[in-house]
């Protein structure tokens, strides 16, 4: 691996606290979120990471836990899904930062209005975390795709939320409603602040506009961020790698 600063201000580290992003990042993109395909050798190597006595791995997703605990049946990790709103200690304890009954009826009301939406359009797929809701529609023509999300998004707004309680986040023919706190930003300063790990230095791994909240915090607390892009973006990354692949052979450097 190449040596510039941030990379060795990781192998001179005591400790690591490493994030992970899944997709996109550990793995390549499933056809639909749904779909779970465990990857051994993936179940290896973080396998691996958990062993070593020098770094502690926190898988971090967009997904909900249950899919991130069939696609790590590993125990000693943590685990956290839905952008860090559901957390899986290293020694198996569940954590909700959010109460579930207080979120689900209003998006239960979202999400009979959403199927209403989106039935003349079989290409969109709606994805029903529990505890959000996400439309997926890279199938769908682009201006029909803007205008259906943008119609989608409206609904949120027009269904009642309790104020300051969700966020509407957005991407490329994508849109998803979920509670406030689902924010991989928020869930690794609750990490770094509530589950300390003392003198370890911070490292996020990750691909998208959703670890980029999560840099902003890392880099308060003097971390390492690490950016999965074929080619340097608007990013506040300071490492970049290729593909899953590359942050493979990344971690195996690491081991």
């Amino acid at each position: 691996m190449p040596s510039f600063l941030p990379l060795e201000a990781i192998r001179q580290a005591a400790q690591l606290r490493l994030f992970l992003d899944y997709d996109g990042t550990l793995a390549d993109f499933a056809p639909t979120p749904d779909e779970i395909y465990p990857d051994q050798e993936l179940i290896a190597l973080l396998n691996k990471l958990i062993a070593h006595p020098v770094i502690q791995p926190v898988v971090i997703s967009g997904r909900r836990l249950a899919h991130i605990q069939k696609l790590i049946p590993l125990p000693g990790i943590f685990l956290a899904g839905t952008y860090g709103i559901e957390i899986q200690t290293p020694a198996g304890n569940l954590l909700n930062r959010v109460s579930f009954e207080t979120i689900r009826p209003p998006l239960d009301d979202l999400k009979r209005c959403w199927l209403d939406l989106i039935r003349p359009y079989p290409e969109i797929y709606l994805e029903d975390k529990g505890w959000s809701l996400a439309l997926h529609a890279k199938d769908l023509e682009a201006d029909t795709a803007k205008d259906v999300l943008q119609r989608a998004g409206t609904l949120v707004q027009e269904d009642g939320f309790p104020a300051g309680y969700f966020r509407v986040m957005g991407g490329h023919k994508f849109l998803e409603v979920a509670p406030s706190l689902a924010n991989k930003g928020s869930a690794v300063r609750y990490l770094l602040s509530e589950q300390p790990l003392a003198g370890a230095l911070p490292v996020y791994i990750g691909d998208d506009d959703k670890d980029e909240e999560a840099f902003l915090v890392i880099h308060e607390f003097s971390g390492v961020t690490v950016k999965v892009e074929t080619r340097p973006a608007d990013s506040k990354a300071q490492v970049y790698l290729k593909s899953p692949l590359a942050v493979r052979q990344f971690l195996a450097w690491l081991i």
